[in-house]
């Protein structure tokens, strides 16, 4: 089983390095918005909880976010191409746990995700961001939660679907309506009662608050604040809950059609 996830997972990444042009896409994609939106927003923002800090610096652990939704879409979505070319069906019928394959693709896919995020944590200490070693190691839990959480969701999504344009299309109402409610583009306070209340049970919300936290307070302060601490429980019970459904949905036989045939 651990050699299945291994090869699974590794070709995930043969496959993202040997597309440059998904390399330089999943990257260039969040620095655009990085720029405009920060140097847009930039000279009206003012963070209701945090002084002194500039869109740029505020909008950082969302861009994180975001790229570890697109890696999610991205790496999920060649479920459907090995679907496609035949491969999944020869995995399918190999004689491995069927959980193999999911945790096989989930790693290879938030291996993908945590590389691009090593690259943009580059910048972290450009904008003033010294987390120590413990405030580092909550970011690289937070990272690793939001991934899990992402991808899992998607491959969930991606696993009965029969095409790549459906699935972009699925993927645009679950995914980056997630993202964009979850405090990355603006903050949580002084929002209409409906929209903090659709914000507060987004459990991207939560896994957002486990990176842009550790940027700004103390470790161990963390480990004793309680919004911390509920943040981290939601997270860590959605991306279980997301990679559970989705081995359960893998472990599920599927039915075809009756073998009824008539006789002449």
């Amino acid at each position: 089983m651990i050699g299945v996830i291994h090869v699974l997972a590794k070709r995930e990444l043969v496959r993202f390095f040997r597309q440059p042009h998904r390399v330089v896409g999943s990257l260039a994609q969040p620095l655009i918005f990085w720029v405009l939106l920060g140097s847009g927003f930039g000279a009206s923002f003012r963070a209701p909880t945090m002084t002194d800090v500039s869109y740029m610096e505020y909008f950082y652990p969302g861009i994180l976010m975001m790229l570890m939704l697109f890696s999610s879409i991205f790496s999920t979505i060649t479920l459907i191409e090995d679907r496609n070319q035949g491969l999944l069906q020869e995995v399918l019928v190999a004689p491995v746990p069927r959980i193999a394959i999911v945790l096989g693709k989930v790693s290879g896919a938030m291996s993908v995700a945590m590389l691009q995020c090593l690259v943009l944590l580059a910048a972290a200490p450009f904008l003033g961001f010294q987390p120590g070693f413990l405030g580092g190691l909550l970011l690289l839990l937070g990272l690793i939660l939001s991934s899990l959480g992402f991808t899992a969701l998607g491959f969930l999504i991606a696993w009965r679907m029969e095409s790549t344009a459906g699935y972009h299309a699925v993927m645009s109402i679950f995914l980056m309506p997630m993202w964009l409610l979850s405090g990355a583009i603006f903050p949580l306070e002084n929002l209409p009662t409906w929209l903090w209340s659709v914000m507060i049970i987004n459990p991207a919300t939560h896994a957002l608050k486990l990176v842009r936290m550790p940027l700004y307070e103390e470790p161990m302060t963390l480990l004793s604040d309680s919004t911390f601490l509920v943040s981290l429980g939601v997270a860590l019970f959605w991306a279980i809950a997301c990679l559970w459904l989705a081995m359960k949905r893998v472990e599920r036989a599927d039915c075809g059609a009756p073998l009824t045939q008539g006789v002449e």
